[in-house]
């Protein structure tokens, strides 16, 4: 499930990227360009760890919507304010899954995917606290 929401935050991610408009738009669309390599960056890595313990991994687009925890937006228009909330608000659950995950990985000794984790929630929760930042004090 971790990877299907990693893929979904990528996706809604670029998606944001690619429909990003308004005064800020440079700024918001290098943004999430940024935000958008650090999250895929993490598919590899973790799916490589998912089969070296002997498991199956993601094998489509349809599994991943069956698995996805991260809820996709559809929108044609979306306000630039409500996309980087959305974004800030999905990041932190990624962080949240990522924490019940490393909880799991402790309890089983897993220290080589606890270690992937730890840097993983580390990025992830500075791209909560960029959102957060930019988003404070805009009524844009």
């Amino acid at each position: 499930m971790l990877l299907a929401d990693i893929f979904a935050l990528y996706l809604k991610t670029k998606k944001f990227h690619w429909h990003m408009s308004g005064h800020h738009f440079r700024d918001y669309h290098l943004l999430l360009d940024d935000q958008s390599v650090e999250i895929v960056a993490m598919t590899d890595p973790l799916a490589e760890r998912v089969r070296s313990l002997g498991a199956c991994t993601i094998k489509s687009i349809g599994d991943i919507s069956r698995r996805q925890r991260i809820k996709d937006n559809d929108a044609d228009f979306v306000h630039p304010r409500e996309m980087l909330a959305e974004l800030r608000d999905d990041n932190a659950t990624l962080v949240a899954n990522m924490r019940s995950m490393h909880d799991l990985c402790d309890e089983y000794g897993d220290v080589a995917t606890a270690s992937l984790l730890e840097n993983w929630i580390n990025e992830s929760e500075k791209r909560v606290w960029f959102l957060f930042e930019t988003l404070r004090g805009t009524n844009e």
